[in-house]
C-alpha cells in the first residue's frame, strides 16, 4: 500500500517537471515532421522510376524503425533525468527525511518511486509509439505485422534505462547518473551495430562485441526485438538477407524467450543492488 502512495506521488511529481514539457514538445515535432515526410514517400522518383505504393511501404517500414529508435532515444533521456533527483536529489536535499524518519521501510519507497517512473516512461513510450503508428497508417498505409510486441519490447528498453538510472542515482549525484546512464544506452546501441557488422562480415570476434554488450545491458536487445516487430516482414529479403544483421535500423530475427527472462533477471538484480545501495546510504 505504502509503495502505491509513493507510486502516485512520484507519477504526480513526475508530470510536473519541466523535461515533461520538454518531451511532449520533442514528440509533436517528430510527428508532425515524420506525417509530412512520409506523406512524400508515394509517387517519389527513384532509380527504377516513380516509387510504387508497395516500395513506400517498404521504405516506410525502415524508417518506422528509424523513428521508433527516436522515441527509444527521447523516453531514455528523459526517464533518466528523471530518475536521477528520484533518489539522489531527495537525499541531498533532505527531502528523503520527512518520509524515511518514520517507520517505512526504504525498499518500500524505492518501490514507489520506480513504479511511478515507470508508468510514465512505459506510459510515454507506448503512447507516442501508437501515435506514430498510426500516422504511418494513415499516411501510407502500413500496419506493422506485431506493434504490440514492439511498443511492449520499448516500454521494457525504457523500464531497463530506468533501473539502471535508479542504481546510479544511489550512489553518484543525479546529473551523473542521467549523463552515465544515457552514455551506456548509446554506447551499447554502437555495440550492437558494430556486432551486427561483424556479423555481416562472418568476423565472430567483432559480433561478439554486440553479443556481449546486449548481455551486460539488455536496452540494445530489447529494442532489436522491437525493430523485429515493427519492419515488414519482407524487408529482410527485399533488403538481402545475409546483410540484414549489418544494417542499424533492420533486425534479423524476434526475441527468444531465454533472452527475455534474462532481461527480467537483469532488472530484478539491478533493482535488488539499488535497495541494498539505498538501504546503507546515510540520509
Amino acid at each position: 500500500m505504502t509503495a502505491l502512495i509513493i507510486a502516485g506521488l512520484t507519477l504526480r511529481e513526475a508530470a510536473r517537471r519541466r523535461v515533461v514539457w520538454a518531451l511532449l514538445a520533442l514528440t509533436v515535432v517528430l510527428l508532425a515532421l515524420s506525417g509530412w515526410g512520409f506523406s512524400k514517400l508515394i509517387g517519389l522518383d527513384s532509380e527504377l522510376g516513380t516509387m510504387t505504393s508497395g516500395e513506400a511501404r517498404l521504405v516506410a517500414s525502415l524508417l518506422l524503425n528509424l523513428i521508433m529508435f527516436g522515441f527509444s532515444l527521447i523516453a531514455a533521456i528523459g526517464t533518466a533525468f528523471l530518475a536521477g533527483p528520484t533518489l539522489a536529489g531527495e537525499v541531498e536535499s533532505g527531502q528523503a527525511l520527512a518520509i524515511l524518519a518514520r517507520p517505512v521501510r526504504r525498499s518500500a519507497v524505492l518501490l514507489g518511486k520506480w513504479l511511478g517512473l515507470a508508468a510514465f516512461g512505459c506510459g510515454y513510450v507506448i503512447l507516442a509509439g501508437l501515435a506514430q503508428i498510426l500516422v504511418v497508417f494513415f499516411v501510407v498505409g502500413y500496419w506493422p505485422p506485431a506493434p504490440a510486441t514492439g511498443l511492449a519490447l520499448l516500454a521494457a528498453e525504457t523500464v531497463v534505462l530506468l533501473t539502471l538510472a535508479l542504481l546510479l542515482s544511489s550512489v553518484v549525484s543525479p546529473m551523473a547518473s542521467g549523463i552515465v546512464s544515457v552514455g551506456l544506452f548509446g554506447a551499447t546501441w554502437v555495440a550492437g551495430v558494430v556486432g551486427g557488422l561483424g556479423g555481416a562480415l562472418g568476423n565472430e570476434g567483432v559480433e561478439r562485441v554486440g553479443i556481449v554488450s546486449r548481455m551486460i545491458l539488455p536496452t540494445d536487445g530489447l529494442w532489436r526485438g522491437a525493430m523485429n516487430g515493427f519492419q515488414d516482414p519482407g524487408a529482410l529479403f527485399q533488403m538481402n538477407a545475409d546483410e540484414g544483421g549489418g544494417f542499424p535500423f533492420l533486425a534479423d530475427a524476434p526475441l527468444t524467450p531465454a533472452y527475455l527472462v534474462w532481461a527480467a533477471v537483469w532488472i530484478a538484480v539491478i533493482w535488488g543492488l539499488t535497495a541494498l545501495s539505498f538501504s546503507r546510504r546515510d540520509v
